[in-house]
């Protein structure tokens, strides 16, 4: 078995956001982000109200006091407990309801936000709450009991499953899974958590009961508080913060939760930015590139489309230590981007189907390595994720979850000269365009002269290249013609001003 990466989990705490990095390695492979007053719904619970059902998506939407609605599926429904028979109560063991006969518009919902919103869609909602600790999620309404699949010992999967179902009680109506930290948990600590989070659960109740819809119940920790429950454990190495009042406020927690843990905890006191120290900055402005470097000279092209990510590999100059082998030299840069590809997908925290363009390989033994290689690699991966195998066409498909806006929607914005599209017609096909106006200008009486202003590059374009540009236009139209600049145009856009007066009437020839 291959042994676990090491991880360092690196917190730069500052005035306007906190910024969480988690190194494999000593390599960048997740980034979390939290700006001051940044609004994170994640884990939050709400009391809703259903705003809108509709049975052809078999959902319902429903507004939970944010700009944009909550979309509720029927599979996120939470089953009603029969009262003759209580398992029944158990979402995984039924039927999902009809969203038109489970829920009415207007009707007041408990419901616990799972999936942040992103772009145009609002937030995904489920009825099912759980209640994350550290070493157990409390599920309040289904009996299920679970352990994580990271704990892969049958012995130590059967012996926990035990422990809960003993500490839960015969008959219980709530249930339990294990987390990955929970792994050597004791009954005494288990009995701990699991009556601290039964009683937050009856405190969520008691709250809700008091609260007009719609309304936040409750909200999940904070990102920090987040990342010491949720990541920190005996498989992270080390963790480092800048910040001496968050770093004693984590050694307190620490202290009430996991004494162990404290000594692997320090305070950076260097002299430059911590993630300076680390090299996280660099790997953080890379990770906005379209490539990315592979060891042997390689790369491989992300390109983020609306409908999916498509990534292609490229042996770029590597030719192997011989040419008289080059499937080998193929094998070899494809693990290499299946590494490069599995962390790419965990920074960018890229989400939905992704298609992967490997370099062909001519036998099933070298595609299956490499598949194989993906699934392990995507299994560090918090983010639930699915490989199919290679394809005749050489493509990969994956899917992970999308939990959160990915880091390019998180921490850019459209481009104000080509609004996402990555390109902006070239200085010749401004110029083109310019004359296709000025023939449609010269077919209307009402114009005897325009003012065409162009951007500063196209100007400087036509008077290095075109210089008889006007003459040219001012003889084939008839019209007086003059040019003037402005930098506050796109790079390639046009206004023509009509004489006299300087009304625009662009749009009149210049259709979009």
């Amino acid at each position: 078995m291959a042994t676990a990466p090491k991880r360092q989990i690196i917190v730069n705490d500052s005035v306007r956001e906190t910024r969480v990095a988690i190194l494999e390695e000593g390599r960048l492979v997740e980034l979390i982000h939290a700006g001051v007053g940044e609004t994170r719904l994640k884990g939050n619970i709400y009391r809703g109200v259903v705003e809108a059902v509709v049975p052809g998506l078999q959902a319902a939407f429903v507004d939970i006091g944010h700009e944009k609605a909550g979309f509720l599926h029927a599979s996120d429904l939470l089953t009603e407990p029969d009262e003759d028979d209580p398992s029944a109560a158990n979402p995984a063991d039924t039927e999902p309801a009809r969203i038109q006969d489970a829920v009415q518009k207007g009707q007041s919902i408990l419901v616990q936000v799972t999936k942040e919103p992103i772009s145009t869609k609002g937030s995904r909602v489920t009825s099912q709450v759980s209640l994350p600790g550290r070493f157990i999620v409390y599920m309040p309404a289904s009996d299920h009991v679970g352990v994580s699949r990271k704990i892969t010992a049958r012995e130590d999967r059967a012996s926990l499953r035990q422990m809960a179902r003993k500490l839960l009680g015969v008959g219980a109506p709530d249930g339990v899974i294990v987390r990955t930290a929970g792994e050597g948990l004791t009954e005494d600590v288990l009995k701990k958590e699991l009556a601290r989070l039964r009683g937050a659960w009856k405190k969520i109740q008691r709250r809700a009961k008091g609260k007009k819809a719609p309304a936040l119940v409750h909200e999940d920790a904070s990102l920090t508080q987040g990342i010491i429950r949720d990541l920190f454990n005996d498989r992270v190495d080390q963790l480092r913060v800048d910040s001496a009042a968050l770093h004693q406020e984590i050694k307190s927690y620490l202290g009430e939760i996991d004494k162990k843990l404290m000594q692997r905890v320090e305070l950076y006191e260097g002299d430059g930015p911590v993630f300076d120290h680390f090299g996280v900055e660099d790997e953080i402005r890379r990770a906005f590139h379209r490539t990315a470097r592979l060891p042997s000279g390689g790369q491989i092209v992300v390109e983020e489309t609306e409908a999916l990510v498509s990534i292609d590999v490229n042996t770029g100059r590597f030719t192997g230590k011989g040419k008289k082998d080059p499937a080998d030299t193929i094998l070899k840069t494809n693990m290499e981007a299946a590494s490069e590809v599995a962390r790419q997908l965990r920074l960018r925290d890229i989400g939905g189907i992704v298609v992967i363009d490997f370099i062909d390989m001519d036998t099933q033994q070298h595609r299956d390595k490499v598949v194989s290689e993906m699934r392990r690699l995507l299994s560090r991966d918090r983010a639930r994720t699915k490989v199919f195998a290679i394809s005749e066409l050489g493509l990969m498909q994956v899917s992970r979850q999308r939990v959160n806006p990915s880091l390019k929607q998180r921490m850019t914005s459209r481009c104000a000269f080509c609004w996402g599209k990555g390109n902006v017609l070239s200085p010749e096909a401004v110029l083109r365009r310019v004359e296709r106006a000025l023939v449609r200008a010269s077919a209307d009486r009402r114009v005897q002269g325009l003012s065409v202003v162009l951007h500063p590059s196209v100007v400087l374009h036509l008077l290095e290249h075109e210089r008889e540009f006007l003459d040219r236009a001012r003889e084939e139209t008839g019209l007086t013609l003059e040019l003037a600049d402005s930098p506050l145009l796109d790079q390639d856009g046009v206004r023509l001003l009509q004489h006299p007066g300087d009304q625009d009437v662009s749009g009149r020839f210049l259709p979009n």
